[in-house]
């Protein structure tokens, strides 16, 4: 195998499939790239066994051929070459030779014919999402994803499909995010699949903002993602997630608004003197004033208040600054607005205007 092909269409080929290779592997082969050169394109697929990145790039090839290729080291090497640079891969004496101007690199190779590649299921549900659509359903909704939780189900992205919507709904126990976008899916009945944690957040980093449309299959077991040249298969969760209506509070209650910019710089400032194991602040909403109350075990104490529009009775709720920053930093509009009941249940953030956002926070008792 031989082509030639310039650093600036090989790198962004690189950095979509890198991203699934892990830096630990049980087997040598998942440390390595696919790389088949045929008919002008060269194609790059990596693989943690779960997770699977396929994408492609036009070369000039003088030989056609496949191996597996040492992905991060390859990727190194092409990342420090300099800009513009033309780069010959070719394989010869069972070893990997890449040079690009006086530079000549030499990797070890693993047999094309042991790399484990995800097949796709027969059936499944086709469907169409614009990109920046998708990315936004996403951005909206993985910070809430529970990490290596016990409660497998909760480490992923729950994707609702009704005939009019898709839901995405992610939590970790502690606080839930929920998303809801318009689709025509000309469904009979809906249909939930959980998608895994790794596989949103590669989806998330490959995704742009542009309109274009990308194809989506779900299958019983496995979600293939197409977006230009890059195709992403991957495991579905296996199991049932929970009825997260059940945790989102009714709408009636209090209801404070506050400006979103000047909450995120308190909550900075002040939480630079909470505990730095639990992360606890205090709001208390009083009418027209939002105070906030940080201190740690060492008698120091951190102290803000802000504008805030409420005219309801005085009450005191303790948080997590870290969920409150999330949920804030995913809020577009300018103001937020805050609904609960008391001390001790959850609450709503929204934002004002974003009726279809629903960020619910439980409290933490400081």
């Amino acid at each position: 195998m031989e082509f030639v092909a310039n650093r600036e269409i090989v790198l962004p080929a690189l950095n979509k499939v890198i991203g699934v290779v892990e830096r630990r592997q049980t087997l040598p082969i998942l440390g390595n790239l696919l790389v088949v050169a045929r008919a002008g394109r060269v194609t790059l697929t990596g693989t943690d066994l779960e997770v699977e990145v396929k994408t492609s790039f036009e070369a000039e090839i003088q030989q056609e051929g496949e191996t597996t290729i040492p992905a991060r080291k390859l990727v190194d090497i092409c990342r420090n070459l300099s800009e513009g640079a033309e780069i010959r891969l070719r394989v010869k004496d069972e070893r990997c030779v890449v040079t690009s101007g006086r530079g000549r690199f030499t990797l070890g190779l693993l047999p094309a014919a042991d790399f484990p590649t995800m097949d796709l299921e027969e059936g499944g549900f086709d469907f169409q999402i614009q990109e920046s659509q998708l990315k936004r359903l996403l951005d909206k909704t993985a910070f809430a994803m529970a990490q290596q939780d016990v409660r497998y189900y909760l480490n992923g992205l729950l994707l609702e499909l009704h005939a009019t919507v898709l839901i995405a709904v992610a939590t970790d126990g502690h606080r839930l995010a929920k998303f809801v976008t318009p689709l025509d899916l000309t469904l009979d009945t809906e249909r939930q699949v959980i998608v895994p944690n790794k596989t949103v957040m590669e989806l998330k980093r490959q995704l742009g903002s542009s309109d274009d449309p990308i194809s989506i299959r779900l299958s019983e077991r496995s979600l293939r993602v197409v977006v230009g040249a890059m195709t992403m298969t991957s495991k579905l969760v296996d199991g049932r997630y929970p009825e997260y209506e059940r945790v989102i509070p009714g709408h009636s209650g209090r209801t404070a608004t506050v400006e979103k910019d000047a909450l995120k710089r308190a909550l900075s400032r002040t939480s630079i003197l909470s505990n730095e194991k639990y992360r606890g602040v205090r709001l208390s909403f009083d009418p027209g004033t939002l105070k906030l109350l940080a201190h740690n075990p060492e008698q120091e104490e951190a102290e803000e208040e802000i504008e805030l529009e409420y005219d309801g009775e005085p009450i005191s709720i303790g948080f997590n600054v870290a969920y409150l920053m999330d949920v804030l930093g995913v809020i577009d509009e300018t103001a937020v607005i805050i609904h609960f009941q008391d001390a001790n249940g959850s609450s709503i953030w929204r934002g004002v205007g974003g009726e279809s956002e629903t960020f619910v926070v439980m409290p933490m008792r400081l």
